[in-house]
């Protein structure tokens, strides 16, 4: 695939960045040889590669979900500015 100004410049658009003019030059060097390795890698024979999902074939466990009591009511209270005897007391943002 060739790499000229206009897709430099598509690219950025696409990745929301500003380059330079200046930097052009540069990029289409760098693209050009990321999009060659990334032919080679073409070259490989997979077919018997299996798809890959995680990194390792570690499976993850689940705990129950148990419910328990670490603190009182009374004890997350203490740190609100603003609390009743049940609830924190926090300002309205969402006004109708």
């Amino acid at each position: 695939m060739n790499i000229d100004k206009q897709t430099i410049y598509k690219v950025a658009d696409l990745a929301r960045i500003e380059i330079k003019e200046e930097e052009v030059g540069n990029l289409i060097t760098e693209m050009s040889k990321i999009l060659t390795f990334m032919e080679k890698l073409n070259e490989l024979d997979t077919k018997d590669v299996e798809p890959l999902v995680y990194m390792n074939p570690e499976v993850n466990v689940w705990r129950d979900d148990v419910v328990k009591q670490e603190i009182t009511v009374k004890e997350a209270l203490m740190n609100s500015a603003k609390h009743n005897e049940e609830f924190f007391m926090v300002p309205k943002i969402i006004e109708k």
